[in-house]
């Protein structure tokens, strides 16, 4: 990943390959933010006029190469839209009214335009630690590469790997008050934060014939030895003693077998407990109820959600944050084979309830309850699961925005918010009643599949019924943001975005500080 420091803004004339600046949108053209007085200088304060001859707007993520002739050391400047500038009563941009996530995509725009670059000085507006967090988190971010599997056999992205530019190796970003607690502090943050998102996008991308469910226990295993984390791991002997029938029946059918794993972190001062639930299945081909042409190819990220609970669970552990966080991956591969689970076959669910399997393609509800269900024996103040659940709620929320159902409204509200606070776009989602009689059965307690429209909804009823009363529960459903097939913008890659990842940890951050009731 790429180092950040901190640097003091006069820095800005120092040695790098490039120094990153930022343009906004302005009336009438190009405004150049607060953080590049020395570069406008450079250019005899006509950066603005420059940039608009090179057919510059400021527009939101776009970039600009010039090169520089005199007056600074490095050979590149590199102009990044901020989008729309914010205006003060002289017409001028403020520095403040720069957004977190306004600067954290332009600064992960900014890396990418920077690929291959070993030095940078990034002069954005960075007022405040809050801002020069979002920056530093938005270049930690948008550096983000996977070359794992590029090259000539070779995993360690060496000499002949077909990327060899690789990400930016250094940034510096610049603040007014480089030694100042709350710089380090955010920078720390950043740091830490965008590392682990990066850890969920390498699972993601990882191809499933290398991240079974055994293979992904393993990986979870070693992180939490490296960070303090408790660990234990469930394989097929202990599901079956235990009557993890979700799990079970959804692993049935792979060479594969499942896992459950329990990561624990927990902290001496801490008064509230969160426990996190993820959906690792690790490849979804449907089972029996075969996934059309088209629809299979991208399914090794269906462990997205088990990806941004165990992220999360060890970006808490790496803060030191003042709570108790528990992390539930509910592991499986959903094949179809002589063993499968079929349509019409019934399962007894860890919680003693049975399912009557309408559709084997609707698997993650399956292994979620089996986990729910434990998760509520711990008696946390809260669960959230996290899942890749149904095609529906792309169709009603799109690819960058991820649906937020729960039990309890202010809960819900909280989490929407805080997951717009970290740049995570979602939208609060409704559990309507009416929807659960289409999950009744005439064989079993319930059944896996309900009405397919408001399919995303009745989705999050049937995972309602396995959580333990009285415990506030919410859903986040990430079908859409998990996985990016179209091109890179601002700070998320193509492939594996770690969705959720920052949604969970501010989670976790606010109930520490008490902010959570």
């Amino acid at each position: 990943m790429t180092a950040l420091t901190l640097k003091p803004a006069a820095a800005a004339g120092q040695r790098a390959d490039a120094i990153v600046v930022g343009v906004a949108k302005g009336a009438k053209g190009p405004v150049v933010a607060p953080g590049a007085e020395i570069v406008d200088e450079a250019f005899g304060g006509k950066l603005a006029a420059v940039l608009e001859t090179l057919g510059a707007s400021g527009g939101e993520g776009e970039t600009t190469k010039l090169p520089v002739t005199s007056g600074l050391k490095a050979p590149v400047v590199l102009a990044v839209g901020l989008g729309a500038v914010p205006e003060d009563s002289d017409g001028g941009a403020k520095s403040a009214a720069y957004g977190p996530d306004q600067l954290r995509r332009a600064a992960g725009a900014a890396a990418r335009a920077l690929t291959g670059t070993k030095k940078a000085v990034v002069a954005l507006p960075a007022e405040d630690a809050e801002a020069a967090e979002a920056i530093a988190e938005g270049i930690a971010l948008g550096s983000y590469s996977f070359d794992a599997y590029k090259g000539s056999g070779k995993k360690d992205g060496g000499k002949d790997a077909k990327d060899a530019k690789g990400p930016l190796g250094e940034a510096a970003v610049l603040v007014a008050k480089p030694r100042d607690k709350a710089f380090k502090a955010a920078i720390e943050r950043a740091t830490a934060v965008a590392a682990e998102v990066n850890r969920s996008r390498d699972l993601i991308n990882t191809p499933p014939n290398d991240l079974t469910p055994e293979a992904f226990a393993a990986v979870a295993s070693a992180a939490a030895k490296e960070h303090g984390i408790k660990v234990q791991v469930l394989d097929e002997k202990a599901l079956t003693k235990g009557g993890y029938g979700g799990i079970l029946g959804v692993g049935a059918g792979s060479a594969a077998g499942p896992r459950l794993v329990k990561l624990s972190y927990t902290h001496s001062k801490a008064k509230k407990h969160l426990a996190y639930v993820g959906k690792g299945i690790t490849y979804d081909s449907g089972g029996i109820s075969l996934k059309p042409a088209g629809h299979n190819e991208t399914m090794k990220c269906d462990m997205s959600g088990a990806a941004a609970v165990f992220a999360a669970v060890v970006a808490a552990a790496r803060l030191g944050l003042e709570v108790n966080v528990t992390g539930w991956l509910a592991l499986a591969e959903n094949m179809p084979s002589g063993s499968a689970t079929r349509p019409g076959d019934v399962l007894r669910m860890y919680s003693g309830k049975t399912v009557e399997v309408l559709n084997t393609d609707a698997e993650g509800r399956l292994v979620l309850a089996d986990a729910l269900w434990k998760a509520s024996e711990d008696k946390p103040d809260a669960i959230v699961d996290v899942a890749t659940l149904t095609g529906a709620m792309v169709l009603a929320l799109g690819k960058r925005t991820f649906g937020v159902m729960a039990n309890d409204d202010a809960f819900r509200t909280s989490i929407h918010e805080i997951a717009e606070e970290v740049g995570e776009p979602s939208w609060p989602m409704p559990l309507p009643a009416d929807l659960k009689k289409g999950m009744e059965s005439p064989t079993a307690d319930i059944a896996n599949m309900g009405e397919r429209m408001g399919g995303g909804l009745v989705a999050g009823l049937f995972l309602q019924e396995f959580v333990g009363e009285g415990i506030t529960w919410a859903h986040l459903d990430i079908a859409g943001p998990a996985f990016n097939e179209g091109g890179p913008f601002g700070y998320t890659p193509k492939g594996g975005t770690g969705s959720a990842v920052r949604t969970l940890v501010r989670l976790a951050e606010r109930t520490a500080s008490g902010d959570l009731g």
